[in-house]
């Protein structure tokens, strides 16, 4: 870390900073090898502070994980918002990935999912998290679907999700060059087909 990124850290928030460096530092490096000292070094916040806010490691580790979610709904709505049309609307989801990757720490995929790996246990505080990021995706897929098509909007919207689990999935592997597009242009395909095979039975 240089001087200047130091001392701009300095004058955040100490509670912000623990949450800046483990949200990089979960990202790059996964929670299990990411250690209290190495946050605490990071962010330059004394362990008190950190036990003050978060109670602990995975306290912050929830904290974490729940700023990102929100920031990620604030993203993905913007996408949306932004798009013209039902279908672009529906697609805005890839669009709102890379946007958010240009904005916060990118990570190595879906850092809700990679988190739910590393913590498996079904009584950790950040389940709570993940299951609201999953009911989030399928909530809003489904709602988008319902307004491109009424033949099965909800197969739509899992079809959607598939292929977005797999775009993210190609993040995480790095061998498919620009996974959101090609994820893209699969998501476009399978909505251009619903919509075709909902005129053609209007039209029969």
């Amino acid at each position: 870390m240089d001087q200047d990124t130091a001392a701009a850290m300095g004058r955040r928030p100490a509670r912000d900073r623990l949450l800046d460096t483990a949200d990089e530092l979960f990202s790059r490096d996964g929670i299990a090898r990411t250690s209290v000292d190495q946050v605490l070094h990071h962010a330059h916040v004394a362990p008190g502070t950190l036990y003050a806010h978060f109670g602990g490691k995975d306290g912050l580790i929830a904290a974490a994980l729940h700023r990102r979610l929100d920031r990620w709904e604030q993203v993905w709505q913007e996408a949306v918002d932004a798009a013209g049309t039902p279908a672009e609307k529906l697609l805005a989801l890839f669009d709102a990935v890379a946007d958010y990757r240009d904005r916060y720490t990118p990570g190595r995929g879906c850092a809700f999912l990679a988190t739910g790996t590393e913590l498996p246990d079904l009584d950790h505080p950040v389940r709570a998290v993940i299951e609201a990021e999953s009911t989030l995706l399928v909530t809003r897929l489904n709602q988008l679907a319902e307004t491109v098509t009424t033949e099965d909007p909800a197969a739509l919207a899992g079809n959607v999700l598939l292929v977005y689990d797999g775009a993210m999935a190609g993040l995480q592997r790095g061998r498919t060059p620009d996974p959101l597009g090609h994820g893209k242009m699969l998501a476009r395909c399978l909505i251009q087909n619903a919509i075709e095979t909902e005129q053609a039975r209007v039209q029969r």
